[in-house]
């Protein structure tokens, strides 16, 4: 960060201090629930968009944004903005609510070197909040061992999924499996074992094609991340079975995901992955390394998992080989797993569901009816 940017950020800050009380005044003031999400403007679904405030646009059509007299402050441990220390102790210090979305945190084998400085403004805002959803269980047991303990309370409300929009197919591709490996691809091992698990699959099921979409943001820029997993996948003798698309936004994911039959999460200990979600609720079922939070999005028979030791030291990554494995256990028995992803998200992970639970928090924690 150069002197000009951090300059910057300085009088960001130096602003915000000076005008979140003022928006804050009205916060003793419990008649609705009036929710601030951190930010000017939330972006809209037809704006590419990843990561945590993709949760703040589920629930904004519900408890619309109010940067004005708002009574109770929503942030996403993944979002924070870059004021938040100074958003969440005006929203305390005039008696209003604090709400953490808490998501994954920094942690050895995950970010390496600087983990400690990472995690700091994620364990100012775990201390401070009034009440903490946790995205999984994994989610907290990964706060409570690396961020500053906490007292208050909390809850585990899995990241959602709109049913009535991420729906399936009528049919399923013809021919295949078609693997879709998506989102943001911060580590070049998510895509790098997706390549080497097409070709093992090719192996015995030769009609096998991968679907490689979303950004990737462990490359200088598209075009040499493209360049270098094209070398990988002709050394493997997959080039002509791999499609690249580009990074989505959240309206055109649906159609992504029909174009597919079995998701590929190579992720090791995902915290909770909203992906995963979105391709159970379309009929995709999901090979996965069974670590961190994922296996509590997936039950058995809408999947397949490889068996892998939680290990916040040292990144233990999935073979290619077991990886093919679990894609063939799916194909050997697609129809009835294509079925129980969608039938799970339906009872367990709808997005209906999921505001009613922050609609009965709210009132909760504002003392008044929930809306």
């Amino acid at each position: 960060m150069n002197a000009l940017t951090r300059l910057h950020i300085q009088l960001l800050r130096l602003q915000s201090r000076l005008q979140a009380p003022r928006r804050w005044n009205g916060a003793r003031v419990r008649d609705g629930i009036r929710v601030d999400y951190g930010y000017d403007l939330v972006p809209g679904r037809d704006d590419i968009l990843c990561g945590g405030l993709v949760k703040c646009q589920d629930l904004i059509p519900r408890f619309p944004s109010r940067r004005d007299a708002p009574n109770l402050l929503y942030l996403v441990s993944s979002a924070l903005p870059h004021d938040a220390a100074e958003q969440i102790r005006a929203c305390k210090r005039a008696g209003g609510v604090f709400v953490l979305n808490q998501n994954g945190v920094g942690y050895p084998a995950w970010h390496g070197p600087g983990w400690q400085t990472f995690n700091r403004p994620l364990s100012r805002a775990h201390e401070a909040a009034d009440h903490v959803i946790y995205q999984s269980a994994f989610c907290q047991r990964a706060a409570e061992q690396w961020l500053t303990p906490r007292r208050g309370g909390h809850s585990i409300l899995h990241n959602p999924v709109d049913c009535a929009v991420f729906t399936p197919a009528d049919e399923p591709p013809p021919a295949g499996p078609v693997l879709l490996t998506a989102g943001t691809h911060q580590f070049q091992y998510r895509v790098e074992i997706a390549l080497r698990t097409l070709a093992e699959v090719k192996s015995t099921l030769p009609e096998a094609r991968l679907l490689l979409a979303g950004r990737h943001t462990w490359a200088a820029n598209e075009e040499a991340a493209r360049d270098e997993l094209n070398r990988l996948a002709e050394s493997l003798g997959v080039r002509e079975s791999v499609t690249h698309l580009p990074a989505y936004r959240q309206e055109d994911a649906p159609d992504l995901m029909r174009g597919a039959h079995i998701l590929l999460h190579t992720q090791v200990m995902d915290a909770c992955p909203r992906l995963v979600a979105e391709a159970l609720a379309c009929g995709l079922p999901v090979a996965y390394q069974a670590t961190g939070g994922t296996p509590e999005l997936v039950p058995s028979g809408a999947g397949a998992g490889v068996t892998a030791q939680e290990d916040f030291e040292t990144l233990t990554l999935p073979s290619p080989e077991s990886m093919a494995d679990a894609v063939r256990e799916i194909w050997s028995d697609y129809p009835a797993r294509r079925q129980n992803a969608r039938e799970h998200t339906l009872r367990h992970l709808d997005l209906p569901a999921w505001l009613d639970a922050h609609a009965d928090l709210f009132a909760d924690l504002l003392g008044g009816p929930s809306q």
